[in-house]
């Protein structure tokens, strides 16, 4: 079992950036091949952000976050990093990082393969 947990969240201006990072423990070795990241605000369901293979061979974006933000995955640790640029008020949420055996291109987004997930941190922008 891969325990995950996120850090680097905070309150911004629209326009700032943040760096979000997820460190991996546990069994994170042969556990998965997939890490994403998702988001959540008040009353709105969860949405995929962005997902990569561990290799680095494949990323994956929502149309939303595209050209702002970016995956990066760190094999040797088993773990990702998210990169968030250009921040917009609509980007405020819990941020939450996830891990999948596979990301299954087509559904990257849905969360029903990924099997560990983080408790999540919180992005807040203002305008």
């Amino acid at each position: 079992q891969v325990q995950l947990s996120e850090s680097g969240g905070g309150s911004v201006q629209a326009g700032g950036s943040l760096t979000l990072s997820c460190a991996a423990s546990g069994h994170t070795h042969a556990s998965h091949n997939c890490m994403g990241w998702f988001r959540q605000a008040p009353g709105m369901e969860r949405e995929g952000v962005a997902a990569t293979y561990l290799d680095g061979s494949r990323t994956y974006y929502a149309d939303s976050v595209k050209g702002r933000f970016t995956i990066s995955p760190d094999n040797a640790k088993r773990t990702i990093e998210l990169q968030l640029n250009s921040l917009k008020p609509e980007d405020t949420a819990m941020y939450y990082c996830a891990a999948a055996w596979d990301c299954y291109s087509a559904s990257w987004y849905s969360r029903g393969q990924y099997k560990a997930w983080g408790q999540g941190t919180q992005v807040t922008v203002s305008a």
